[in-house]
């Protein structure tokens, strides 16, 4: 079996895909940190995370959502039947998130997976300002986690 078979069995990106999707993510990562924070029509920042299993930084454009005071809220989706790496990796160490908005420094935060009626009411709000979530979550036979990041101190 090749490696992209064996990738694509795992449900995991192939080598040319995680190439490309590392090469866009340090180019939308740029455009944050100059002070462009939109993606696709989307608001976008950076998470930086700790990864789970290397231990190493990563950094992610991720599209967010203004929540209640001052709280940034996240989809974990990724497009695939798992969670994205970077909430794995933000569940794996969450007490070493930062979240950076255009033009601006890193900022502490801490990370909560909304349930219940947290959850419907932050998802009624996510796919009332981005329909195409509602669309995707459809298509995964899932519900994609919702996560409130809340600043630090």
């Amino acid at each position: 079996m090749s490696a992209n078979q064996q990738a694509s069995e795992n449900n995991s990106h192939g080598g040319f895909s995680r190439w490309m999707q590392h090469r866009m993510n340090a180019r939308v990562n740029r455009k944050i940190r100059r002070g462009n924070g939109t993606f696709m029509g989307m608001d976008v920042l950076i998470l930086h995370t700790v990864g789970r299993r290397s231990g190493q930084p990563r950094d992610t454009p991720i599209s967010w959502f203004p929540g209640e005071n001052d709280s940034w809220l996240l989809v974990a989706s990724g497009g695939k039947n798992g969670h994205p790496d970077w909430f794995l990796n933000l569940m794996g160490h969450p007490e070493q998130a930062t979240v950076q908005l255009p033009d601006s420094a890193p900022v502490a935060v801490s990370a909560h997976v909304l349930d219940g009626a947290d959850r419907a009411a932050a998802w009624d709000d996510i796919t009332a300002a981005q329909p195409r979530y509602g669309k995707y979550q459809a298509k995964a036979g899932r519900e994609y986690a919702v996560v409130r990041l809340a600043a630090i101190g």
